[in-house]
Order: structure tokens, then sequence, then C-alpha cells
């Protein structure tokens, strides 16, 4: 038998950063995402030998092992170890041996939420294997317990709920990991309206995530007003940037994402550089009227908003930072499993 699972990347259009505690344990956190139609993907196939074998094949890793867990945390393709070791602790693997097989449509560490991703993908491929009672939040929680405290690895929570529901969705964090997931009733010409207009751009550097992530929340546990003040700023985005979609004010679009990016510079250093600066610069130039990097920061993947025919000249523009522009559309399906 043959598992298969894929799960959505996600774009973050407002909040990013308040779903990190300590920040939204103390005061809340608000964010909003919507999916695209880039994906990480995960296949199980039921081996008769007894063997693990892990096949990451963007990352071109393969790793083979005994049939025996746990499996050693040891910085060799973790992600995919930590969600074996995890399910067969909790639930057991009743099978002689498999093969694990991952891809993810864009690099790892480029802001789409990546790594999270690919760990619901995997756990939705072992919840069709085993047959699993898990529903949308306990694999969103599973996916955020086997990141941030089996593998200890900093982050906030959007990503893992956006993978498994799917869709635009306002996200409210509290302490206590409590999590609710608002799905937004946006009119379709709406979002095809956003879609033409919000131009994905790769930069071409990737970045550890998790390191960038820390100095906000080492700034909160410090009591940076500085920094607190401009999470507190991006809540109220968030919520600007919901009432704009709702209704279909889709010219304030620009400016909430400018005025996000300019509080988000704020919460630490190392959010931007001297290259994402630029590149941000050149693209209001050619007639963006607002943007922001996506994920945690010193990298990856950007978002400008183009309105009326402006893509063009920006694409036009950015062409000279070598970087790559990524083709998406919004999608409303989260994780989606199947066998054969």
């Amino acid at each position: 038998m043959i598992y298969r699972s894929k799960a959505p990347l996600r774009i973050g259009l407002a909040g990013g950063g308040t779903d990190v505690s300590p920040y939204c344990d103390q005061f809340g956190g608000a964010i909003l995402n919507a999916t695209i139609s880039l994906y990480a993907y995960a296949t199980i196939e039921v081996l008769d030998e007894p063997v693990i074998l892990l096949d990451a094949i963007d990352q071109e890793q393969c790793l083979q092992f005994e049939r025996a867990t746990p499996l050693p945390i040891n910085g060799q393709l973790d992600l995919l170890k930590g969600v074996i070791n995890r399910i067969d602790r909790d639930y057991g693997i009743s099978v002689p041996g498999f093969r694990l097989t991952t891809f993810v449509d864009v690099p790892s560490r480029s802001g789409l939420g990546t790594s999270s991703t690919l760990v619901v993908a995997m756990i939705g491929a072992f919840v069709e294997m085993l047959k699993l009672p898990l529903g949308e939040y306990d694999i969103s929680q599973y996916a955020f317990d086997i990141e941030r405290v089996d593998l200890a690895l900093a982050g906030g929570r959007q990503d893992q709920y956006a993978a498994t529901f799917g869709g635009v969705n306002f996200m409210e964090f509290y302490d206590n990991n409590k999590v609710v997931v608002n799905p937004l009733r946006i009119k379709r010409k709406y979002l095809l309206e956003l879609e033409h207009n919000l131009v994905l751009f790769f930069t071409s550097d990737s970045r550890e995530s998790a390191k960038i992530i820390e100095r906000p929340a080492k700034n909160v546990v410090q009591n940076d007003t500085r920094a607190i003040d401009a999470m507190h700023q991006l809540k109220v985005q968030a919520k600007k940037m919901k009432e704009a979609l709702l209704v279909g004010n889709l010219d304030a679009i620009g400016e909430i994402l400018d005025y996000g990016f300019s509080e988000k510079r704020k919460m630490a250093e190392g959010i931007s550089n001297a290259k994402i600066d630029a590149i941000y610069d050149a693209a209001l130039r050619a007639g963006a009227t607002g943007g922001k990097i996506s994920g945690a920061g010193g990298g990856g993947f950007m978002i400008f908003y183009c309105p009326r025919n402006y893509r063009y000249a920006v694409i036009k523009a950015l062409a000279e930072f070598g970087g790559q522009f990524k083709k998406y559309e919004f999608v409303e399906d989260g994780l989606t499993t199947w066998s054969m």
C-alpha cells in the first residue's frame, strides 16, 4: 500500500510574529494568512523488510535505519525523524518497515511555512495509514508539539494551522496553546484581484528562521517596549487587513502591508537588511503600494501589492536583483490525504 498527503504553503498577510511565545501568551496574537497552490508532499510505502528509509527528494538526502525507534535527532532530516518518533511512541507504527518520501515545492527556510507544512503533511500520511482519530485542531497542535517541544525548534503557531485548515483565515492565539481559526468568507472577485495584484518574489536568500524568531521573543522577555509596541501594532494591522478584504477595499491593502513592514522591523534586528530594503524601495518606485517579508525575515520570499497593472513594472524592476517570481493561486483546501 501507498499512503499520500499534501498540505499547502501559506502567505502571511498581516500580524506576523504575534503568534510566537511569549508574546501571544501574555497579550494574545492575531494573524491573517492565506494558503496557496504550492505544497509539501509526503508518501509512505509499506515495506516487507524491517527497515526505515527516509528520502527527502528536494533536499537530495536519503537515510536508512533498522526498524527501531527512536531515530537519532542529530541534524540530518530531523523533521522526518521527529514525526516518526512521536507517531510510533503515541500510536505505534504496526508495519514491518516503510519508506517515507517528502518533497516541498519551494526551498526550505524561505518564509512560506515550509517546515511546519511538511510536518503537517507527514502527520497526514500517517493519519491516513493508521486511521488515526485526529481532527484539524488535533493535527495542527500535534505538529506544533513535534516541532516546538520534541525538536525544540523556535517558531510560531500559524503555519501548522494554515496548512491543516487551508483557505483564508483570521487566527487568534492565546496562552495554554489556545488557538481559534476563523475562516473568512471573501468574495471570489476580491480574491482574484488580490491574487492578480500580489506579486510573490523569492530573494534567493534562505535564512535560519528559528534564530531570527528568537530575537523578538527575547525582547518580549526583557520587556523591550519598542518591540512589544510593534507587535501590538501588527495585531491592529491584522484586523485592518481582515476588514479591507471582507468589504473589498483592496486599494488599502498596499498601505496596510507597508504599515506592517515598518512595524515588523522594530521587533528585532535582522528582520530586514540592506538587500531587502533595496528590493522593497525598488518595488515601490515601480508602482507597488506596499509589501512585506514573508515569515520571520532576513531573506526568503517577499510579497508586494501592485494595483492596476503595476505588477509587470515591478517584476521588471526587481529582475536586476536576481531573484525568482513564483506563480501561485489561492487555494481553499488544507491537508489532503489518500491511499492506493
